[in-house]
């Protein structure tokens, strides 16, 4: 991750399914040599996140909640 570069999505806010549906529009934009961090506090987001990394063809490089709560997430697309 180290050369890569990195977008952010705040969802923070957002409920169900609006976190997952704007991952999935920005994910459409990132090319091999970036990471998308998406920011939500959805409970449901940390499930539906995992899972879209699981079946399609983009990694979950991190996830983290950090100290306020917030949901933390590093994806990449794979080749």
């Amino acid at each position: 991750m180290n050369c890569k570069n990195k977008k952010i999505l705040d969802t923070k806010g957002l409920n169900c399914p609006l976190p997952l549906l704007k991952t999935k529009k920005a994910l459409l934009s990132i090319t091999n040599n970036e990471v998308l961090e998406v920011l939500a506090t959805d409970p449901g987001a940390e499930k539906d996140l995992k899972n879209l990394c699981e079946i399609t063809k983009y990694e979950l490089l991190s996830f983290e909640i950090l100290d306020d709560g917030t949901f933390r997430f590093q994806i990449t697309k794979n080749d």
